[in-house]
């Protein structure tokens, strides 16, 4: 039966107590981790949120009826323990903090059983994850994922700490907001007293921060929720957390430099990582050419290497195929992987199909220098050493090409490029490597839409030298945007925006927006700005891949308290679930489309 904890208070967390509290009395609380029944001694492992700590009841020190308590203390068991601290005489662990002390116990309070848990409560468990989020209460317990959220505790701290300093105001944004476009799918909220009429949760306070810039508040920030209904991938949720700012009177080099100062202090004070400043930069075009990404792993080389002029007459249809409608032939060096068996081969050209490749072509090296290719009777000896020549191939590498749209081969060699780095055992995990990616283009063509979308959004301001090219060459408009890449992520990204009427104007005539679609979509903004605007940029981290990248850990849902799933389900709550007709009525929605759909749906899962 439970205790009460009337009249004790926890005097120290579990790992507080050290050999500079030996001799005296302490009150602890928190988990039993485990217990050892020895006879005339019971010893526990009690664990909070900062670490275990040894508990040891015998008859003398507690009594008869204390000892038989703690010989009924199973796992997961919640306690408090008054005991004198004393040193460890023998079998001292140094694998924990209070691996030299010990608490003698005088008094004990079971203030809560437990069940017996469905996984072990320790680090570095197997259990499937299904079973973790469906018991995430317990899961939390875990100190691996403890200490994740205590580290993204200490970040939002710093944050804070250091936006203050900088002049920023923290200024919290609407949840409830306009649907707008040119963005991923809004969450909708319908309203009872709009009849009809539907909010939609934000995906980034993006519309309302400019808005602050006109209203003069000229530094602001937010650690902001936001929501997007997409599909989820590692790095993905369905809500997620922002560090959002925006500035006025500035322009890139001012965002970069008080960005470069945040990340400065937060990876030192957080996790002992000091940030060498500047970071390093490269151009949208030299990261897609080099890297085939906007968000390279620059941890390690292996750099895309273009031979389109060096194939271009050779007897190769799928090369000279892929120049004639337009595209490029490229290529990485796999160095010292000359001898890969042709079935590992053959496991990179699936993995290359899976990114749209229609194949990958491949020229080994061998140590007495001859090939071994899957082209070579298609060319002259003269054409593979010139290719070998331009791929800086030696003895035992491996060559490996794309053969397609330029966009498509980056996109395969890109891909291709991190696995074979993973392979090759190429990336040292305690590495940070930032990076700036900026210049990227203003806007890029989309075949479904068959028109031209913002690759940021509509109110990027464009590079001065590139404006006259807006009707003339569209494509080649670059953008005074910027993204913060660390090891192969995006972390961050945001651009200075446009705050000329003319600029804004023709920027909604090239998305195919005409005047009375852009006031009905974005009014309240363009009215503002009828008011005097004032130059101003910002940027947004992404908190949780912030965080999984400073913690090491393999996903998103490892630093979320509460994480969703691939469905945008929530396995502890079931979230979504069905509501009551009534509280549907009040809204004028109707369900029962909807309620076929997840009959059929439950059918389809049944067979």
């Amino acid at each position: 039966m439970a205790e009460s904890m009337q009249g004790m208070k926890r005097s120290h967390r579990c790992t507080e107590v050290s050999n500079k509290n030996i001799g005296e009395t302490v009150t602890v609380m928190g988990w039993v981790q485990k217990r050892r029944n020895l006879g005339s001694l019971i010893f526990i492992d009690l664990r909070d949120r900062s670490g275990l700590l040894q508990i040891v009841f015998n008859e003398d020190a507690i009594g008869k009826e204390g000892y038989e308590k703690a010989g009924k203390l199973r796992s997961e068991y919640v306690v408090a323990v008054v005991g004198k601290v004393a040193k460890r005489e023998a079998a001292v662990n140094e694998n924990m903090a209070t691996g030299d002390i010990e608490i003698i116990a005088t008094e004990l309070r079971i203030l809560s059983e437990s069940l017996t848990p469905p996984f072990p409560i320790e680090e570095g468990i197997n259990t499937k994850e299904e079973l973790r989020l469906k018991y995430r209460t317990l899961d939390l317990r875990r100190p691996d994922l403890q200490r994740n959220l205590m580290l993204r505790s200490k970040v939002t701290g710093l944050v804070h700490e250091f936006m203050s300093q900088e002049g920023f105001l923290e200024i919290e944004t609407p949840f409830m907001t306009k649907s707008t476009p040119e963005g991923a799918r809004d969450y909708l909220v319908p309203s009872r007293v709009h009849p009809g009429n539907f909010y939609a949760l934000p995906q980034s306070p993006q519309l309302f921060k400019q808005m602050l810039m006109v209203s003069g508040y000229d530094r602001y920030y937010q650690i902001a929720r936001c929501f997007r209904d997409e599909d989820l991938r590692a790095d993905r949720q369905p809500e997620f957390t922002q560090i959002d700012m925006e500035l006025a009177f500035v322009d890139v080099e001012d965002v970069l430099d008080v960005n470069e100062r945040l990340l400065k202090k937060v990876f030192k004070e957080a996790i002992g990582v000091d940030v060498q400043l500047p970071i390093q930069r490269m151009t949208w075009k030299d990261a897609m050419e080099n890297y085939g990404s906007d968000k390279p792993d620059t941890r390690f080389d292996m750099k895309l290497v273009n031979v389109t002029d060096v194939v271009k007459g050779c007897g190769f249809g799928v090369f000279t195929g892929a120049i004639e409608n337009g595209g490029s032939v490229q290529g990485i060096n796999a160095i010292g992987q000359g001898a890969m068996p042709r079935k590992k081969i053959d496991a990179l050209v699936d993995f290359a199909k899976g990114y749209g490749a229609k194949g990958l072509a491949y020229l080994s090296v061998n140590e007495d220098g001859s090939y071994k290719s899957s082209f070579a009777k298609f060319m002259t000896e003269e054409e593979l050493d010139n290719l070998v020549k331009a791929m800086n191939g030696h003895p035992g590498d491996l060559l490996l090409f794309a053969a397609d749209k330029t966009k498509l081969v980056w996109n395969v060699l890109g891909a291709l490029r991190l696995e074979l780095a993973k392979k090759m055992d190429l990336i040292d995990e305690n590495k940070f490597n930032f990076l700036w990616v900026t210049e990227f283009p203003l806007l890029e063509w989309s075949d479904e839409e068959n028109r031209f979308m913002a690759m940021h959004h509509p109110f990027t301001m464009p590079m001065d030298e590139d404006w006259d090219k807006i009707d003339s060459d569209p494509g080649s408009v670059r953008a005074k945007a910027y993204d913060i890449v660390l090891n192969g992520v995006e972390l961050g990204g945001g651009s200075v925006r446009i705050h000329q009427n003319d600029i804004q104007e023709k920027m909604f005539e090239v998305l195919g927006f005409n005047e009375g679609e852009a006031q009905e979509k974005f009014g309240f903004l363009l009215t503002a700005f009828k008011y005097g605007v004032p130059p101003h940029a910002g940027l947004a981290y992404g908190l949780d891949r912030m965080i999984m990248l400073m913690a090491h850990a393999e996903s998103i849902r490892d630093v979320i308290a509460f994480p969703k799933v691939k469905d945008a389900s929530c396995l502890l709550t079931n979230a979504p679930t069905p509501v009551e007709q009534s509280q549907l009525d009040e809204l004028f929605l109707n369900a029962t489309e909807v309620e076929v759909r997840a009959a059929l749906k439950e059918e389809e899962q049944e067979q």
